[in-house]
């Protein structure tokens, strides 16, 4: 266990992660650090074997809650 909203409109290049190409493969090592970090802050528990696009999302809902990010 390790302890996203969307796209910002702001930015024309950004993609939803369901639409990226290798948003099913594992979540990267760095992405599996930020989360626990941000996971640990928000006092909240995740599965260890997210994908790349549910890691980017999560992240982008824990920045939101935790006030990272901004």
């Amino acid at each position: 266990m390790l302890g996203g909203a969307g796209p910002d409109p702001a930015q024309s290049a950004s993609k939803d992660p369901e639409d990226w190409v290798t948003g099913d493969e594992p979540m990267t090592g760095p992405q599996k650090s930020y989360l626990d970090t941000l996971l640990r802050e928000a006092g909240e528990e995740l599965p260890a074997d997210l994908t790349k696009a549910e890691a980017s999302e999560h992240i982008d809902r824990l920045q939101k809650l935790t006030g990272r990010g901004r």
